[in-house]
């Protein structure tokens, strides 16, 4: 089997200072897998907090640095789940989302989810081409 784990530049350090065991993005058989990516600061590496926009942008930001570490693009997304803390969220985070996927965007589930060990509202993972 083809499987390899990408190091993704201010994500991957993040997510094991966190002490988080998973890799942010896998590599297999001509498809990138991007792992639940929270809003992470780009110019800190810190879980950001703010209004369900923001951590929305931050979030997609997160997806997109994954997606190119492993040689991929946005516009080579499938498959994509968003995780969000609160269904009333729904319509702000299609908001930011539709300014990511303008055209012929991914197949996309959305679910509403209790809570999360920290201090977030949004999670998006994605399955990608290679």
């Amino acid at each position: 089997m083809d499987r390899t784990v990408v190091e993704v530049p201010g994500i991957s350090a993040s997510i094991r200072k966190a002490g988080v065991p998973l890799s942010p993005v896998i590599k297999a058989n001509g498809f990138v897998f991007v792992s639940g990516l929270p809003p992470i600061d780009p110019a800190t590496g810190a879980f950001a907090t703010g209004d369900i926009a923001s951590q929305t942008e931050l979030s997609l930001q997160a997806v997109k640095r994954a997606l190119e570490a492993a040689g991929s693009s946005i516009d080579k997304v499938c498959k994509v789940t968003v995780y969000a803390s609160n269904a009333a969220h729904f319509h702000t985070i299609n908001e930011v989302y539709a300014r990511t996927f303008t055209h012929a965007p991914p197949a996309r589930t959305f679910v509403a989810v209790g809570s999360w060990p920290m201090a977030f509202d949004i999670e998006i993972e994605c399955i990608a081409l290679a």
